[in-house]
């Protein structure tokens, strides 16, 4: 197994929408841009983050040739491509110009909740006919089911699965993958805020929501992967108060407010989510006052 991610910040991009909620591909440029400038070190394409299930998938891959083609500093690319079907994934794999693209990030099964042995062969089957390194992604909260660190460990032996981005917010499940993994598959944070802890004992970063926006966060990450825990953690007590706002009313409904303040991109999420209400727009302003000070 070769390690194609560099350790690091992967943001979760947003895809920008306009006031008719078609995708705004010049507020998408000033992401990339922003993104890039403030120090993430990867870009994930169509995560949940980029509201991938109201995407389309002829949207999706325009998202993808958008970011090939504007990516000056040569970003490395993670494609959010998942599901709870697996041949339907396969076949989406093979449709998709996969060219340029680092690794897939794909979601464990959801909804119809598969057992373990369910969850390896869905991961093995789509390993198999991807050209491109596979991710892993738990995320209980959303999925209905979690990645046991037993299983985590036995996908990390196929030749083309790379990583797993860990959200299950399940630290001593975490240390577990971390203390028995192969050398050269990579443990991701996928809660923001466990970072660094996770840091502390092994992990190579962070595919993050609040990346998209917050320079505290990528000088957040960074320090920790120097070892620099306590510069490190007074960045992350800095940004605890916003980052329980980014989820309140949903993601990434937090998140492209504080874009919208920052005059990257608009507010505009698709149904079902709704944009921010007055009550948060005004608490994250607030929290952005205070963080400036």
């Amino acid at each position: 197994m070769t390690n194609k991610l560099p350790k690091g910040v992967g943001v979760a991009l947003v895809t920008p929408f306009d006031a008719n909620l078609n995708i705004d591909f010049s507020a998408y440029k000033r992401l990339l841009e922003h993104t890039a400038q403030i120090g993430v070190d990867y870009w994930v394409v169509q995560g949940t983050t980029g509201e991938s299930p109201t995407t389309t998938s002829v949207e999706k891959a325009q998202l993808l040739a958008f970011a090939k083609e504007n990516n000056p500093k040569k970003l490395p690319i993670v494609y959010g491509m998942g599901g709870n079907n697996t041949e339907t994934i396969i076949q989406n794999i093979k449709n998709a110009d996969l060219e340029g693209v680092t690794a897939l990030l794909s979601v464990s099964p959801y909804y119809n909740k598969p057992s373990q042995r369910g969850i390896i062969a869905h991961y093995q089957k789509i390993a198999d006919a991807s050209p491109v390194p596979i991710v892993l992604y738990n995320v209980p909260g959303r999925t209905g089911s979690n990645i046991t660190a037993e299983t985590t460990l036995a996908l990390a032996e196929h030749p083309n699965i790379i990583a797993t981005k860990e959200a299950s917010g399940n630290l001593i499940q975490c240390m577990e993958i971390a203390k028995n993994k192969p050398k050269d598959f990579m443990l991701i944070s996928g809660d923001d805020m466990l970072t660094v802890p996770m840091i502390s004992f092994g992990a190579d970063g962070v595919i993050s929501v609040m990346a998209n926006a917050f320079q505290e966060f990528n000088d957040m990450s960074h320090l920790a992967l120097e070892k620099n825990f306590e510069a490190a953690s007074q960045k992350l007590f800095s940004l605890l108060a916003l980052n329980d706002l980014m989820y309140v009313e949903g993601n990434p409904v937090g998140i492209k407010k504080v874009l919208e303040f920052q005059g990257v991109c608009s507010a505009n999420v698709r149904l079902p989510l709704v944009e921010a209400s007055d009550k948060l727009s005004e608490q994250i302003k607030k929290g952005l006052d205070e963080l400036k000070k």
